[in-house]
């Protein structure tokens, strides 16, 4: 994997690889941590209106291209970024990337269609509550944070959506579109030299303005339980999060092989005490948000109403437990449980389009990897490590 910056101060980070076909993420550091008290939401409306049409390009137009060009595209917004990417056969690669570099550099934020895609993204918000663990944890971060970005969801409030005009869209995408905030990411067959002369054909008109890199705002959580009720849900979820924003890349390490032992897969701790043994919840299962501007450590699960308390004092004997905790690491143990973490981290980068997203979004959060010396960790780093997370939780029940 080679890494370069064009002379547009775009970054470009290239890999090789033996198929006919071109992965590739275009990233900016421009999600909603970028956003103001007054923006909430915006980034991804900005998401939104890209597609609209360009000064070439009608909507339809962009729409049947994707499909010509494509095998498979998508964008996204999450708190620090806001990514482009699809997959297109090699030979396709120039006009495939062409239709996206004209969609980023030549965006017209047309004002018709505008309030019906606001509309779109109304019922976006919808299914997002819909979906009770997002709800669950939605109200969790309300709750745990009063100056954090995460402490409302990335799609906004219906109240924001609301007050966004087209002006609002075109200033974001203005300040946060630029080359000097941008990381593209290759997965092909292509030669370096043909790819990085292809980038830098179609993105030539983007703007290269610096930036202001505003600081991301971090607080501890309001450790507690809360509750909150949704009409007609008939069972109950509940979330716990622990703060890591603290935590050392060498100790982010040995968090990934606690916890997949902890809380990933039908054989983890968390699973065998509260289902198998128990049978108090259906789901259950631990995960690791090390995002910018996220860095929590998460623990959820879904039961019925009658048994959260008991679904509650289970995981908390669980994590306060550390003397059973440190009786499930071993050399041996840990040395399984690091082969574990390795083919999980190879299978979810085996699709190209998948490594374009993790290189490119990692690049823009870390420009480092995330991940480092786990074939050396000790016991004692695991359990030093839990002893510093696992406490002072946010205990979300919905209901």
């Amino acid at each position: 994997m080679k890494k370069i910056q064009l002379d547009n101060g775009i970054k470009l980070i290239y890999h090789k690889v033996n198929r006919n076909i071109t992965s590739f993420c275009i990233g900016f550091n421009a999600g909603a941590c970028k956003e103001t008290e007054k923006e909430i939401g915006l980034s991804h409306v900005v998401e939104h209106m890209i597609f609209k049409g360009t000064k070439k390009r009608s909507e339809f137009e962009i729409n049947e291209c994707f499909d010509e060009l494509y095998g498979f595209n998508n964008a996204m917004t999450n708190f620090p970024y806001a990514i482009y990417y699809g997959t297109t056969l090699s030979e396709n690669f120039e006009a495939a990337f062409e239709l996206y570099s004209d969609i980023l550099v030549n965006p017209t934020f047309m004002e018709a269609g505008f309030e019906e895609e606001i509309n779109v993204i109304l019922e976006e918000l919808k299914e997002w509550k819909d979906d009770n663990f997002q709800f669950c944890e939605d109200e969790m971060l309300k709750n745990a944070f009063k100056k954090r970005r995460i402490k409302e969801g990335i799609i906004g409030t219906v109240e924001s959506i609301k007050t966004f005009k087209r002006d609002d869209v075109e200033s974001f995408y203005n300040k946060y579109y630029t080359s000097k905030n941008c990381v593209i990411c290759v997965v092909t067959n292509l030669e370096l030299e043909l790819v990085a002369q292809i980038i830098e054909k179609y993105m030539n008109g983007i703007s290269n303005s610096n930036v202001e890199n505003n600081v991301v705002i971090y607080e501890n959580n309001k450790a507690g339980i809360f509750e909150s009720h949704k009409e007609g849900m008939q069972g109950a979820k509940l979330q716990y999060i622990f703060d890591i924003q603290n935590l050392s890349n060498r100790e982010l390490s040995a968090l990934k092989i606690f916890n997949l032992k902890f809380g990933e897969g039908t054989s983890s701790i968390l699973y065998d005490e509260i289902r198998t043994k128990k049978g108090l919840a259906y789901e259950v299962f631990s995960k690791i948000k090390y995002e910018e501007g996220i860095k929590l450590f998460t623990i959820c699960a879904g039961t019925s109403k009658e048994n959260v308390e008991k679904a509650i004092k289970i995981i908390n004997n669980v994590i306060n437990s550390y003397d059973t905790l440190e009786a499930y690491f071993n050399d041996e143990t840990i040395g399984k449980i690091i082969k574990r973490l390795k083919l999980k981290d190879e299978l979810a980068v085996e699709k190209s389009i998948e490594l374009a997203k993790k290189v490119s979004t990692n690049e823009i959060m870390f420009g480092i990897p995330v991940l480092e010396n786990i074939d050396n960790i000790t016991k004692d780093e695991i359990i030093d490590t839990i002893k510093k997370v696992l406490n002072k939780p946010t205990i979300q029940i919905l209901s």
